[in-house]
């Protein structure tokens, strides 16, 4: 009913047709799409000459740089549920430093493009993904790092249960050897007497 109303009074007839034709240059006229694409790679570039209109018939907005105070809050947020414990440390204070270090890390990469830039004439990009997979690629690396040293401390634990038992399998075989050793003692003086009886 609101769609007839208004195509009337903006000139269309009162057909199913017109008032669709009416609907679709409404649409034309409100609809706004934004297309984000990551120039990092060659996937945009392909994309760009498969279809020539995403480059011929829009406006393209270059996204600026992340600032250090975004960078950081999302680093904070990722790392929010890896556990990062030390003694003599608050529970947040590891986590804040490892985000600001992150943030660094991905803002020197910035000023390191445009040396590149000005040095080789070539552009490279560093994206918010980018900062993402050092993330994700942190996360994975300590885990990785924990599970050895897990695996190894599980190691030194057999070990040091093997050299346990060892001590005592020696302790044991040493009071068997003391009481063997008086034993013989008893035997090399009944030997002796026994010489001499026979000598």
């Amino acid at each position: 009913m609101k769609v007839r109303s208004e195509a009337k009074s903006n000139g269309y007839a009162d057909t199913p047709e017109q008032l669709f034709q009416f609907f679709l240059d409404k649409v034309r006229a409100k609809l706004h799409l934004g297309l984000c694409f990551s120039p990092v790679g060659d996937a945009f570039r392909f994309r760009a000459r498969k279809f020539p209109g995403v480059i011929s018939c829009t406006s393209l907005d270059w996204f600026h740089e992340w600032p250090r105070e975004a960078l950081t809050d999302v680093a904070q947020r990722f790392l929010a549920d890896v556990e990062l414990e030390v003694e003599g440390r608050e529970e947040g204070e590891l986590t804040d430093a490892i985000a600001g270090h992150m943030a660094q890390v991905h803002l020197s990469i910035a000023d390191a493009n445009g040396e590149f830039l000005r040095a080789e004439r070539r552009y490279n990009y560093t994206t918010p993904t980018s900062f993402l997979e050092l993330i994700s690629f942190y996360k994975l690396l300590l885990g990785q790092k924990r599970g050895r040293i897990t695996e190894q401390i599980g190691r030194l634990e057999v070990g040091l249960q093997t050299m346990a038992g060892t001590t005592t399998q020696v302790g044991d075989l040493t009071k068997r050897l003391e009481v063997k050793m008086v034993d013989v003692r008893k035997e090399r003086e009944n030997t002796d007497r026994l010489i001499q009886v026979v000598g």
